[in-house]
């Protein structure tokens, strides 16, 4: 039996939506026991937050992993708090998304733009960052890319830096752009229950 593409693989999980705070909030339940949820922003449908966790091989559930947005349990800084200033200027890594590209930021870098290069190494599946000067290096894979079984594209790829914040383009292939619409209409039909309105469907 051939592989469930994701695209199937998402259409034949169990959705539940929310509609809350101005966000459509998707949950996913795979056949696999593994889950996903995403939010999108109801006005614009870009996607804001996409988290995935797997079952363990004793089936008890793993840890959420980010894969677009803040990471969890990212210190909130309050105007009153002077407590969590220790790690502020460490580099924090996080991926945002446009309707076109794949996008990260990495925050707190104050070197020059010619410092940084950004590359695509094909033979791994992933992009690294690294800077001459030694100071930061990052080796990421596109999951988006990797569940479509696409090949990485290093024309796709681009960078610029500004206000200490490195940001890395990655333009989305036209097989990732057709799946999110489709995905998208999918999501759209769902009847989603509104704030303190919990959807209690039986199986």
């Amino acid at each position: 039996m051939a592989e469930q593409s994701w695209i199937d693989r998402l259409k034949s999980s169990k959705k539940t939506a929310l509609i809350q705070d101005g966000k459509r909030k998707i949950h996913y339940l795979f056949t696999d026991g593994s889950e996903m949820t995403e939010e999108y922003d109801l006005k614009t449908d870009e996607l804001i937050v996409r988290r995935c966790r797997q079952k363990s091989t004793l089936g008890a559930q793993g840890q959420w992993q980010v894969e677009v947005g803040e990471p969890l349990g990212a210190p909130v800084m309050s105007v009153e708090s002077d407590v969590i200033k220790e790690n502020c200027s460490n580099p924090v890594f996080v991926r945002k998304d446009t309707k076109t590209s794949f996008q990260w930021r990495v925050r707190n870098l104050p070197y020059p733009k010619d410092v940084f290069s950004v590359s695509v190494e094909t033979s791994e599946r992933c992009i690294i960052i690294k800077t001459s000067n030694k100071k930061y290096y990052k080796k990421f894979s596109i999951d988006d890319l990797n569940r479509s079984q696409l090949p990485l594209d290093s024309s796709a790829l681009t960078f610029t830096h500004a206000n200490n914040t490195l940001i890395v383009s990655y333009k989305k292939p036209k097989e990732i752009l057709t799946l999110e619409q489709e995905l998208l209409k999918e999501l759209k039909k769902l009847k989603g229950t509104s704030d303190g309105d919990v959807d209690c469907k039986t199986q």
